[in-house]
């Protein structure tokens, strides 16, 4: 698994370094796409938000259509609307820009994963699995906001823990995101939320 996760990386290729404009512009995507994840969440439809971080994602973006978008709440809400051509795939976010929707993603191949996570749930796992990338997903049965991070699950969250995990990508200032995301863990572990960790 060490080497094929290896040639995958390698075949991406190196993910070309971003600049975020400003701080205003920071606080800007932050809001914009917690807003929209809670809008999507709301009103139960599905959506899976790939964030690429140093692990290029070339060959997922290749396999959808191409945006190159600046970041927007709207747009993003639109993108899930059922029924549209790219409703069913993921959106792969690089730094300031949406670069392509409707991506196909390779599923996890945990066999220990709980029934209750369908397609969407096993896509955005199975892309941490191989690569660095942070991934939100939005489930269309419960309306239950995930994020998947290195091959794990954390479940139940709500808008302030979607701020902390965006801050924590976009802010100049920002904090590790696996502490950020260990933090989150032990808060809804407390609050009766769930983060699922496959068995290794």
């Amino acid at each position: 698994p060490e080497l094929r996760r290896a040639l995958e990386q390698l075949g991406r290729g190196a993910k070309i370094e971003h600049q975020v404009d400003s701080p205003d512009e920071n606080s800007r995507i932050i809001f914009e796409i917690t807003q929209a994840v809670q809008t999507l969440s709301q009103r139960r439809v599905g959506a899976l938000i790939v964030f690429e971080q140093k692990t290029g994602l070339r060959d997922f973006i290749e396999t959808g259509t191409t945006i190159d978008s600046r970041v927007s709440g709207p747009l993003l809400v639109n993108i899930f609307e059922p029924n549209t051509p790219l409703h069913d795939g993921a959106l792969i976010v690089r730094g300031v820009r949406m670069v392509a929707a409707g991506c196909v993603l390779s599923l996890s191949e945990n066999s220990s994963l709980g029934r209750d996570l369908g397609t969407r749930h096993r896509a955005g796992l199975g892309v941490t699995e191989s690569t660095d990338a942070v991934v939100l997903i939005v489930s269309e049965e419960t309306g239950i906001i995930s994020m998947a991070q290195g091959g794990k699950l954390t479940r139940h969250l709500d808008g302030d823990a979607l701020k902390e995990i965006l801050g924590s990508l976009y802010q100049n200032d920002r904090v590790n995101l696996f502490e950020t995301v260990q933090g989150l863990a032990r808060r809804f572990n407390r609050r009766g939320g769930r983060r699922d960790e496959p068995v290794s």
